[in-house]
């Protein structure tokens, strides 16, 4: 199934502003794993337990969080791996 990128637009939480924080080959690698998400999720996905969003994508040291609704994957935040499950 191919799945249309949506990003959650809250000024609190912030995809985009999350990425550009990151060096720009992480946010470039980061980019591309998201745009490879969209077909059938494709990636180190996992379902997560107990947590809101509900499925992260890992990207070296870095997660990605969103959540599947229908056909979008609504992507919400970039966190490093020691922040995200908190």
């Amino acid at each position: 199934m191919r799945y249309v990128i949506e990003f959650v637009r809250k000024p609190h939480i912030s995809y985009l502003r999350d990425l550009k924080r990151l060096s720009p080959e992480v946010s470039r690698r980061i980019e591309q794993k998201v745009q490879l998400l969209a077909n059938d999720l494709t990636g180190d996905v996992k379902r997560l337990v107990n947590f809101n969003p509900g499925y992260r994508l890992r990207v070296g040291d870095w997660r990605v969080l969103f959540q599947p609704d229908g056909s979008q994957l609504v992507v919400s935040r970039i966190v490093h791996r020691s922040e995200a499950y908190e």
